[in-house]
């Protein structure tokens, strides 16, 4: 594939940062990884914890400091620690703040989960929003095969640090946690609708509304319309996790 890396200027020199990506197809992490490394920065994903038990796998995703999160949340505390160390060394997370592959129809970011923001709040670190468009054209939601004639393009979008101020003495409850998150999605969505050169839709996809489950391969189809589910990111060989709780829907915000 084809790659176009833009604003790469905006990445934070010199400090940690949490970066979340739009999320709509299982290669996404790969795009994103890649990207990253090619600036020298080591991207650490926060992963499903059953990954790190699973033989070989496991020894190679804690050698590279690849974050668990078990999503009952009885080991937050540790992989709160863990991503406090890898952001002190200077290190990159990447959080998927929707914790899957989106359920939109058209692929625009769906209502997100709290993880990023309550480590954003509570670490100081930048939150980086990204957004990228082409890699579903090589491998589309819930494909089981990489489709590479005609040769694909992918364009990777990296936006201005997302504007947390608002927040800084706020108590760190469910009502300022959704606030920050929608803060976050809305950025990642102006940036996604800048690459496609569309307008998103005026309120955010809840999986919720559509009776979808929040997490792992959800497929739907209504009235032989697209498939409003979605899939695990498959980070480093399973599904990713935004270590946090659902955020409530709310209007993407303006995206021009």
């Amino acid at each position: 594939m084809r790659k176009q890396w833009l604003g790469l200027e905006k990445l934070p020199k010199g400090q940690g940062f949490i970066m979340c990506p739009t999320h709509c197809t299982e290669i996404d992490p790969i795009v994103v990884g890649h990207m990253l490394y090619n600036q020298d920065i080591m991207p650490h994903f926060m992963a499903k914890d059953g990954l790190f038990r699973t033989p070989v796998v496991g020894t190679v995703l804690r050698g590279a400091r690849q974050i668990p999160v078990q999503r009952a949340g009885t080991t937050a505390g540790k992989s709160l620690e863990l991503a406090r160390e890898v952001l002190g060394e200077g290190g990159a997370i990447i959080v998927y703040p929707e914790g899957t592959l989106t359920r939109d129809p058209d692929l625009w970011p769906m209502r997100g989960h709290t993880g990023a923001a309550r480590l954003a709040l509570m670490t100081g670190a930048p939150v980086v929003p990204v957004a990228h468009w082409g890699a579903q054209e090589a491998f589309p939601r819930y494909a089981k095969r990489v489709h590479i004639f005609p040769r694909k393009t992918v364009r990777v979008l990296v936006g201005d640090p997302v504007d947390l101020s608002r927040f800084k003495d706020a108590p760190l409850d469910r009502a300022t946690l959704d606030a920050a998150t929608t803060v976050i999605l809305d950025d990642m969505t102006a940036l996604l609708a800048q690459l496609r050169g569309e307008q998103p839709p005026a309120v955010r996809w809840d999986p919720k509304v559509h009776a979808q489950t929040s997490h792992g391969r959800d497929v739907e189809r209504r009235n032989g319309g697209p498939a409003a589910g979605g899939a695990g990111s498959k980070s480093a060989g399973g599904e990713a996790s935004d270590g946090g709780t659902s955020a409530g829907t709310q209007p993407t915000g303006d995206a021009s």
